[in-house]
């Protein structure tokens, strides 16, 4: 389990440390690969509540709005793995629907009004919202990828993390460009 955790966190370092232009491909597919690759193994490094589970055996759910390229490339990383023992799922969410079920829910690129109506929605329960727009960290989400010298990094907002009782390992906070905690 140890080395596990230990090789994740070198596919953490690999992929911020990684260009997107030296990938060799498109940047916006590489872009799209990374977000779903972290977008699983923040799984791993999220604790949620015993409730977040309706049963023993429920898979862990990962949500995608407003992002079928992402959701296209997550469900090829998860394919045959799991999360915390559990096999995975990907589901693809439209504005409105129910959160019910998910652990993580990534909002694609979203207008102030769609963010906010989602983030709302999501307030208090045991849900990892990912975002990639700006200013979306004060609208809630708990973390949010932002590109920084053509590498994608996230932020993560502590306070959003504990109004759903999620707890996050302190080896993820180790790696992000930020953490806010107020």
């Amino acid at each position: 389990m140890v080395a596990m955790r230990g090789a994740l966190i070198r596919c953490f370092l690999f992929a911020l440390a990684l260009p997107l232009a030296a990938m060799g491909q498109d940047n916006r597919a590489a872009e799209v690969q990374i977000k779903a690759a972290f977008l699983y193994k923040f799984g791993e490094f999220v604790q949620w509540p015993p409730v977040s589970f309706a049963r023993a055996d429920a898979p862990f759910a990962i949500g995608v709005m407003g992002a079928d390229d992402v959701a296209a490339a997550l469900e090829q990383v998860v394919a045959d793995r799991t999360v915390q023992g559990r096999p995975v799922v990907v589901r693809r969410v439209r504005r409105g629907e129910a959160l019910g079920g998910l652990h993580v829910l990534f909002i694609g690129q979203a207008d102030g009004a769609r963010l906010a109506e989602t983030l709302a929605a999501a307030r208090g329960q045991p849900l990892l919202t990912v975002t990639e727009s700006d200013n979306a960290i004060a609208h809630g989400s708990v973390i949010n990828f932002v590109a920084e010298d053509q590498k994608v990094r996230f932020d993560i907002a502590l306070p959003s993390a504990e109004r759903g009782q999620l707890k996050i390992s302190s080896r993820l906070l180790a790696v992000a460009r930020k953490v806010v905690t107020l």
